[in-house]
């Protein structure tokens, strides 16, 4: 999967941002998996999640995780965020145990992600990159809000909403806080990162222009 990898940002603002999600692969171990995936995410839920989601059903800032983990089903793709890599060795160690059978990925910078797997004993087996954007670049909104934006693979995270949170919380609406969680509640697979979402805003909110808002 592919819906990670495009989010953009210097190295330091990724220090506390990682996801990490499942899936089956069609006519291969997708029948009856729906329990292997079911159990990933409640293993997953026992640590310091920030977002967890299934696309069928939408993420924890949209549904609760219950009924998230619930509509799981033998197709579904399911994910979850955290912001502490601590938090990551540990629910992947519990994966490890558990041997459920199905394919983990984790999104992070390559050499720190690299580092879980050796702590816990897991050999990686690929890494994906992101070739970056192309086409009609002059579209785009600016960097900083693509970094904010980019954490949406799907791209459901609306520049414009980016630039009403940032409002609210100059004009006092509303914390920084809250404005994450806003932003990551139309990204339906859960893979928004509300935590970094608040400190891209706090640190955007002391610089940003806003005469065109």
């Amino acid at each position: 999967m592919t819906h990670t990898l495009h989010r953009k940002g210097t190295p330091e603002s990724f220090e506390h941002d990682y996801v990490v999600f499942s899936m089956t692969a069609k006519g291969f171990n997708e029948k009856n998996s729906r329990g292997a995936l079911q159990k990933f995410l409640r293993i997953l839920s026992k640590y310091e999640i920030v977002n967890m989601g299934d696309m069928k059903t939408g993420g924890m800032y949209l549904v609760d995780q219950e009924q998230i983990i619930d509509n799981v089903q033998d197709t579904s793709i399911v994910h979850a965020v955290f912001q502490d890599k601590d938090e990551v060795r540990k629910a992947l160690k519990e994966l490890k145990e558990a041997d459920l059978g199905v394919s983990v990925i984790v999104s992070g910078i390559v050499a720190e992600v690299e580092g879980v797997c050796q702590d816990v004993g897991i050999e990686r087996h690929t890494v994906e990159y992101s070739v970056g954007i192309r086409g009609n670049l002059s579209r785009l909104p600016e960097e900083e809000l693509l970094e904010i934006t980019t954490m949406c693979g799907h791209g459901m995270v609306s520049q414009h909403l980016a630039r009403q949170m940032l409002l609210d919380i100059k004009r006092g609406r509303r914390s920084a806080q809250e404005a994450g969680e806003i932003l990551a509640t139309p990204c339906v697979c859960g893979v928004f990162n509300p935590h970094r979402a608040r400190k891209l805003l706090e640190e955007l909110v002391e610089v940003w222009c806003y005469d065109e808002l």
